[in-house]
């Protein structure tokens, strides 16, 4: 069954800033989310079986950036395609029910739906 989709593709990593939350700093980018973890796209290596403190900064239509905290561990870490970039996954150890919606929202906003049946 051919799909088609229902917004024009987006690149997700441009928009979602990752960062360390003991530092402040920022780590990377939102490359993937899912429920039990994400795919982070950083500049540089990250240390494999680390547990990281992170959080992403979530605009809002009304007054300041929602912040959502996560503690996830490093399970593997690689060079992507982009030169002097790398692909990061991470598992959630820990994350506040606001990450759940955000992966609902996120899942939506960039899925596939259907053709309509031709009349």
């Amino acid at each position: 069954m051919y799909k088609e989709r229902r917004i024009e593709r987006h690149q997700l990593a441009c928009f979602l800033e990752v960062f360390n939350g003991l530092n402040d700093k920022s780590i990377g980018f939102l490359g993937n989310v899912s429920e039990s973890g994400l795919m982070l796209i950083s500049q540089l290596p990250l240390m494999i079986g680390a547990s990281f403190d992170l959080y992403l900064k979530i605009p809002t239509d009304d007054g300041p950036q929602q912040e959502i905290r996560l503690k996830a561990k490093c399970l593997w870490c690689h060079e992507d395609v982009t030169p002097q970039h790398f692909d990061a996954g991470f598992s959630l150890q820990w994350a506040p029910p606001e990450y759940g919606a955000l992966v609902s929202a996120l899942q939506q906003y960039f899925c596939f739906y259907p053709l309509p049946a031709s009349a």
